[in-house]
């Protein structure tokens, strides 16, 4: 009984296009610097946000931001602000643009842009000394923006 209820819904959601669909970086939507849509269509997991922005070798967000709630990853950076209370200063569609494309909104910002794939000059392939070709894609991937995010909204003031 229970699996023809799913196999139903399921075939609802499939016939009425309910399904959530990535967005690709090249069909952003900015308003204003914000992004209504969510990129992966899923909602974003704060945990999984927190370690993006910890991590040097994804999000690396302490590179320029300090975040208190991530007193025990050290060197974290002064350039950006800090993300203390982030979650209060934007919405949800304004994290989500800042982190997607910060320069949409702060024309003059230095932060890296981690859903874009165009419109910019890469230096080359990695590490690999081979000139840069149209194949990579961006810094994270939409579920990543999303649970970065959901991480951010989260950061308020004490």
């Amino acid at each position: 009984m229970k699996n023809s209820i799913f196999a139903v819904a399921a075939t609802m959601i499939a016939a009425t296009g309910l399904h959530a669909e990535e967005v690709l970086p090249t069909n952003v939507a900015f308003n204003d610097g914000a992004v209504e849509q969510s990129l992966s269509g899923v909602t974003g997991d704060a945990a999984k946000g927190r370690i993006i922005v910890g991590d040097k070798k994804q999000g690396n967000c302490v590179a320029c931001h300090q975040v208190a709630d991530l007193a025990d990853v050290p060197f974290q950076g002064e350039i950006g602000p800090a993300l203390d209370g982030a979650g209060e200063r934007w919405s949800e569609a304004e994290l989500r643009g800042i982190v997607a494309n910060a320069k949409i909104m702060f024309e003059d910002s230095m932060m890296p842009s981690f859903y874009k794939t165009e419109g910019f000059i890469r230096p080359g392939n990695a590490y690999t000394g081979k000139a840069a070709d149209d194949t990579f894609g961006p810094l994270l991937s939409a579920q990543q923006i999303e649970d970065v995010v959901a991480y951010l909204a989260t950061l308020k003031e004490d």
